[in-house]
């Protein structure tokens, strides 16, 4: 479980296709600022919105496992050395919580339709499938790439989020460009509530 409050960003040093794990898993080696210790070996990690496996700890650098249905759902699939990712530990008990809950398990992706500068903020549009729409509300939470955004409107086929200025410094997020890819988790509350009542 993670909050979507990201500190830390990482970098893709390697890319294995070919795994011990497997048939059409991946392994992807980063590195970043962030620290792991050796006890964390077996943790969740929210990469880029999806809950990976830590599975092995070197001098520089740390390796996570990409199971074949993780590859299908997210923009690991596609995902190329040097491009940076966020990165953020798994909650722990008596931790402040100021995102809202995130379990790393991407719903769907979503393009960038649009974005638009106001002052140092950014107005971002994506896509939105219609069968997903049941999902979001405006001012209700989302996850893109792991950050835990607010809803700010909602269409019949994209949806916008505002990023403030503190957010786009620490994320990469600030990277984004028109027909860009992320990785969306919808609000863990809204999709179980949205399963009893229909």
């Amino acid at each position: 479980m993670f909050n979507g409050i990201v500190y830390n960003q990482a970098v893709i040093k390697n890319i294995k296709k070919k795994t011990k794990y497997v048939k059409g898993s991946s392994v992807i080696e980063v590195t970043s600022n962030i620290s792991f210790k050796k006890s964390d070996i077996g943790e969740s990690v929210c990469c880029d919105g999806v809950c990976l496996t830590l599975i092995r700890i070197k001098k520089n650098s740390f390796l996570f496992y990409l199971s074949k249905e993780t590859l299908k759902r997210s923009t690991f699939k596609n995902v190329k050395v040097g491009k940076y990712i966020n990165i953020e530990k798994s909650l722990h008990f008596g931790k402040k919580i100021s995102g809202h809950y995130i379990q790393g398990h991407v719903d769907t992706t979503s393009i960038v339709k649009n974005i638009r500068i106001i002052d140092k903020s950014w107005n971002v549009v994506f896509s939105l499938e219609k069968k997903y729409k049941k999902f979001i509300i405006e001012k209700g939470s989302i996850s893109i790439n792991g950050v835990s955004l607010t809803v700010s409107k909602v269409k019949a086929n994209s949806f916008q989020i505002t990023i403030i200025p503190h957010t786009l410094k620490l994320t990469n997020l600030i990277k984004l460009k028109k027909s860009d890819k992320v990785n969306v988790e919808f609000d863990m509350v809204g999709k179980y509530l949205n399963n009893i009542y229909n």
